[in-house]
Order: C-alpha cells, then sequence, then structure tokens
C-alpha cells in the first residue's frame, strides 16, 4: 500500500551541514552564474552580430554558448532559491521538467562538441573543400541532429517519473532535481530507469568522445604531413581552444562519474561539490577559452567595445 503524500512536492538540498552559511555561500555562486551568462551572452551576441565570424567553426561556438546559457539558466533559480532564500520545495513537474532540460542539454552539449570536432577535421584533412562540405545548409542539419538526439533520447526515463508513485523520503541530494535522484525516491520497478541511461551515456558521451579521439588522431596525422613547421603550428593552434573545452567537459564528467560509481563512502560535500564542478566549470571556461586562444574572437570583442564606445 502506497502513502498517500505521493504527489507532495519534493525537497531540493544544499550543502548539509552548512544551512546556516549558505547566505555567504550564495555570493561566490552568484559571482560565478553572472560570469557564465555575461561570458556566453556576450560571444553568443558577438557571433550573432559580426559578419566575419559567420563561418561554421562560430555557427558550432554559438551553439556551445546558447547551450551553456540553458544550462545555467536551467539550474540557476533553484540553487539560489535553496542558497538565498532557504526556498527547498519543488513540485514534481517543474522538479521532472528540469531534470530534462539538464540531461538533454549535457548530450546537446556532448554533441556539439563533436560537431565542432568535425568541423576542425574538414577544416585540416581537406581545406580546399572546407566550404563546399561544410555549407550554411549542413551545418543547420548537424546542429539540428544534435538538438534532436539530446531532446528526443532523454524522454524514455523522463516519462515514467510522471507516473510512478513517491511513498519514500521526498529529500533530494541537491539544489536541482537530476533523475538518478528522483528515480532512486519511487516505489516501483525502475529496472528500466536504471539501465537506459547506462546504454545512452555509451552511445552518446562514451562513443562521442572515441569519435573526437580518433578524428584528432587523424588530423594529427594529417599535421605532420606538412612540411613547413610553421604550417604546423598554424593548422594546430586552430584546434587548441577545442581540445580545451573537450577536455575540460569530458574530465568534468568522468570525475563525475568516478565520484558516484567508487565515492560511495566519500563525504556528502565531495559528491555535491562535484555536481556544481561539472555544472558550472565548462559553462564557465569555454568563452575564457576561446576568448584568450581565438584571434578572431578576440578582434571581434575590439571592435565590438569600440563600437560601444563610440556611442
Amino acid at each position: 500500500m502506497w502513502s498517500n503524500n505521493s504527489a507532495a512536492p519534493f525537497l531540493l538540498t544544499g550543502f548539509l551541514g552548512s544551512e546556516a552559511i549558505h547566505h555567504w555561500i550564495s555570493i561566490p555562486f552568484f559571482m560565478i552564474y553572472f560570469s557564465i551568462l555575461l561570458g556566453n551572452g556576450t560571444l553568443f551576441f558577438l557571433i550573432w552580430n559580426d559578419s566575419s565570424l559567420h563561418e561554421p567553426m562560430y555557427y558550432f561556438l554559438a551553439m556551445l554558448s546558447g547551450t551553456d546559457l540553458g544550462m545555467t539558466l536551467t539550474t540557476m533559480p533553484t540553487v539560489l532559491g535553496v542558497l538565498l532564500l532557504d526556498q527547498r520545495e519543488i513540485s514534481q513537474g517543474a522538479c521532472f521538467t528540469q531534470s530534462y532540460f539538464i540531461h538533454t542539454l549535457a548530450i546537446v552539449e556532448s554533441g556539439v562538441l563533436l560537431a565542432m570536432a568535425y568541423d576542425r577535421f574538414i577544416a585540416i584533412r581537406t581545406p580546399l573543400r572546407y566550404n563546399s562540405i561544410l555549407t550554411n545548409s549542413r551545418v543547420m542539419k548537424v546542429g539540428l541532429g544534435v538538438l534532436m538526439r539530446g531532446f528526443m533520447s532523454i524522454v524514455p526515463p523522463i516519462m515514467p517519473l510522471y507516473w510512478f508513485p513517491y511513498c519514500r523520503s521526498h529529500v533530494l541530494s541537491h539544489a536541482f532535481c537530476l533523475h538518478q535522484d528522483v528515480m532512486k525516491l519511487a516505489c516501483a520497478d525502475i529496472t528500466f530507469n536504471r539501465v537506459y541511461p547506462v546504454i545512452l551515456v555509451a552511445l552518446t558521451f562514451f562513443l562521442d568522445a572515441l569519435i573526437i579521439l580518433f578524428s584528432y588522431i587523424l588530423i594529427l596525422k594529417t599535421v605532420m604531413g606538412i612540411a613547413s613547421r610553421e604550417e604546423r603550428a598554424k593548422a594546430l593552434n586552430t584546434c587548441v581552444s577545442h581540445i580545451s573545452c573537450v577536455l575540460v567537459f569530458y574530465i568534468t564528467v568522468i570525475g563525475l562519474t568516478f565520484i558516484h560509481r567508487f565515492g560511495k563512502h566519500a563525504p556528502h560535500v565531495v559528491h555535491i561539490t562535484m555536481s556544481y564542478v561539472y555544472f558550472l566549470f565548462p559553462p564557465f571556461m569555454n568563452p575564457v577559452i576561446y576568448s584568450m586562444k581565438t584571434k578572431q574572437i578576440q578582434r571581434g570583442f575590439i571592435r565590438l567595445f569600440s563600437l560601444h564606445n563610440r556611442a
């Protein structure tokens, strides 16, 4: 017999044992969120408005910024709500929706990084055919495919959450809703919800990472065949920003996976901190990496601010 609290709202959790200083903890979180919104928002606006950046590489970068903005805007309200206002209650519908977008956007980000690797692969392996292969319509199709994969693949495990009964504690372990957190509270057979994400991770994150690695092996092989040392350095330099973003993203994914799988005895704060690193570090670093490493972006920023100053 299920308890009649099945439809009761869930309770989000901040930093256990540090509730008294949640308002202080909220200050760095607010600053990080603001930096992410400013950095990615400016980058997105710059690519949208600067015609010299209307190339496939920058279209994919705009998609990356858009995904990072989406992830930030999805988690920010509940995280700051818990830390600043002690607003822990979240309705089940809102919780499942937030969970859907969090997991969807993570898969979209992985797909965008894969698309960017494809862009670098074409640019270095077949530079003369780059514009004929990566036409605007093909870039749009790749972008649409990446979005469709993310938005469709997360539907199967999220839908059952709506009809599961919840008779156990309604307390979640984060200040946002994650599928793996919510499903554990269900008083139902959750075999599908346990197995499906494992297969999905293997077919998305793991497969994407393998393809990116393989593409860079081929890129390196091509670059090593270039006679001029200067040309080799120039070709590799166009990949540095992307490689950095890939490493930031997948190292945090691997770190979070290891903590969840093998860190069962690690303190709760380690799990929570690693989750925040996963959600905040890549969106924070991506605009920084591209601003520091890409001359066209730097020039775009200079043009943008010089126009603003003139105005």
